[in-house]
């Protein structure tokens, strides 16, 4: 096999994929897939995960928390590259690949398993973010090895529509995991967030025993074979790929110039879609999961499309397009998902206009991960984060020095309370505690009564175009990403290509995109503009389109045997 792919894999007119090529795509694909629906469960199950193991807080902070652990396993990422990289060019990609599965299966079996906070307190919580981060650390050695693995495998010229299909494995295992959700929800309805929540992690074990197997059948790679017969293998991959110059230029360029915005158009596609679906829209859990699963059933094959593609026009214009679009669109895009998934609620905003008049002095951050509701006590803080909890978008006006903060729905006003803590500081006295959840009843009422806590109705939601604009921000992903593994490959030399691509992927998408969820609905709790949050992946994909086109080089034509 690997002297049949390298006699063939520079100017060698196109052919047919050979039986052994599609064998390396499916098992890299397949196993692939697998690790993806693991990581993605947590994601997808944030909200229960925040009642079950962040239930000694607030419910807004708790749901922040929860994202914040679910973040934690993109924030180990790029250790994971470096660790799982450094194995890789070392000692080859395959036998990497069977340890990064397998702890990825384990720790995702044993989240399954773990008692809740009710049950063991705050060890709960604390297990929780260590078997995330196990899972990023397996993750961050993953998907560098699969990309590497199959481009090292495919015919010159063929890389982008071979790499794409490990690009459709983490939409294929998110879309895995929202089938499984979904078919545990149906069959157990309330029983689910009780316990039923657990099915899908504990499933994870034969998957896990299904990847194993197939991974054991696989054969390295003909690149590293050449490579290791030759005595050229690295002794130190990362002071070759991180300690010259020559080698972090093309790592910091990959990353600002790359997978920074291809990773924040990622993540707005999917994630933050759903979050917008059933946060903001107030779109019921179900049907959001649908939506996004159709439109990944619709989308996906794009992967492969724009993959093959950039094999005849190049990487750089559809990965740099897909960039472009995204910061040009997304803020005429999300208004309209709203409008035709929730047109009620659209039309109560805009009947109702909610402002907040306080001393600017007197008003916190609200988009803080580290704070409780008793960190906010002041007229102002108490007022806002009674309308973030209920995700009621609202404005700002400035009031007179000192004086309480004040709600106004419509044409009423609402003054807010100011928080009285009990003699250890550590909680609201009774008596503060009656006059908030006064206030907040009085706020959610009225608010309820106009309009601005209306659920998504079915029957008045405009599923076509919904689904449509969803599909649209799939296909966005698609562009950005079906190129890129392909691009990363080619941008390093052999010797060092496994460490010197997944550090700035696993940056890209465990930071830039990661962090996008948290980062995101901090904004939008911060400010009162259900929007705002939008800035963060526009603002991101625009610099990487202004760099990438300064900056990066087109790598189609590139020989990977030759760039050792």
């Amino acid at each position: 096999m690997a002297t049949s792919t390298m006699a063939t894999h520079v100017g060698a007119a196109p052919r047919p994929m050979s039986g052994e090529e599609k064998k390396v795509i499916f098992a890299s694909s397949l196993g692939t897939v697998f690790e993806w629906y693991d990581f993605y469960l947590y994601g997808s199950l944030a909200a229960i995960i925040a009642k079950q193991f962040f239930g000694g807080l607030d419910p807004t902070s708790a749901y922040i928390f929860a994202l914040l652990a679910f973040a934690a396993g993109f924030l180990v990422r790029p250790f994971g590259a470096i660790v799982f990289g450094r194995l890789g060019d070392m000692i080859g990609r395959k036998y990497t690949f069977l340890v990064t599965i397998l702890i990825m299966g384990l720790s995702t079996f044993v989240v399954g398993l773990l008692p809740t906070y009710a049950s063991i307190g705050i060890a709960a919580p604390i297990i929780l973010v260590a078997l995330r981060m196990l899972q990023g650390l397996a993750l961050g050695g993953e998907y560098g090895g699969a990309a590497t693995y199959v481009a090292e495998h495919a015919p010159h010229g063929k890389r982008g529509a071979y790499t794409a299909w490990i690009q459709t494995t983490a939409t294929l295992g998110l879309f895995l995991s929202l089938i499984v959700i979904l078919g545990c929800r149906e069959a157990l309805g309330p029983e689910f967030e009780v316990w039923g929540w657990r099915i899908p992690f504990l499933v994870s074990i034969v998957l896990l025993g299904v990847s194993v197997w197939i991974r054991l059948s696989m054969n390295e790679s003909p690149a590293f074979q050449k490579m290791k017969a030759e005595g050229k293998t690295s002794k130190a991959p990362l002071t070759e790929s991180f300690g010259q110059w020559k080698n972090l230029k093309v790592v910091i360029l990959a990353l600002i110039g790359l997978t920074a915005g291809q990773a924040v158009v990622w993540y707005t596609g999917q994630f933050y879609a759903l979050f917008f679906l059933t946060t903001i829209a107030k779109v019921d859990a179900t049907t959001a999961n649908l939506f996004i699963a159709v439109a990944l059933v619709i989308g996906t094959p794009f992967f492969i499309f724009f993959g093959a593609l950039s094999d005849k026009v190049g990487r750089k214009p559809i990965i740099m397009g897909g960039c472009l679009i995204a910061a040009l669109t997304y803020f005429s895009v999300f208004p309209a998902l709203l409008q035709y998934a929730n047109p009620a609620l659209v039309a109560a905003q805009k009947s109702v206009p909610v402002v907040i008049t306080a001393d600017p002095k007197q008003c916190s951050f609200q988009g803080s991960p580290i704070a409780r509701d008793i960190d906010f006590t002041s007229s102002c803080d108490i007022a806002k984060r009674t309308l973030t909890q209920n995700y009621i978008p609202y404005t700002n006006v400035n009031g007179a020095a000192g004086s309480v903060a004040t709600i106004k729905l419509g044409d009423k006003e609402i003054p807010s309370v100011t928080g009285i803590l009990n003699e250890k500081r550590d909680a609201f006295s009774a008596e503060g505690k009656k006059s908030i959840d006064e206030f907040r009843k009085t706020v959610v009422d009225t608010a309820k009564a106009a309009g601005l806590t209306t659920k998504a109705d079915n029957a008045a939601m405009n599923k076509p175009m919904v689904l449509l604009i969803l599909v649209y921000l799939v296909i966005l992903v698609t562009m950005v990403y079906g190129p890129i593994a392909a691009m990363l490959v080619e941008m390093f030399p052999t010797r060092i290509r496994y460490t010197s691509m997944s550090l700035p992927y696993h940056i890209g998408n465990g930071w830039f995109g990661g962090l996008l969820p948290t980062t995101a609905f901090a904004m939008v709790a911060a400010t009162g503009d259900i929007f705002y949050g939008l800035w963060y992946p526009v603002v991101v994909a625009a610099a990487t389109f202004v760099i990438g086109m300064l900056f990066i080089k087109e790598t189609k034509d590139v020989d990977i045997y030759a760039n050792d």
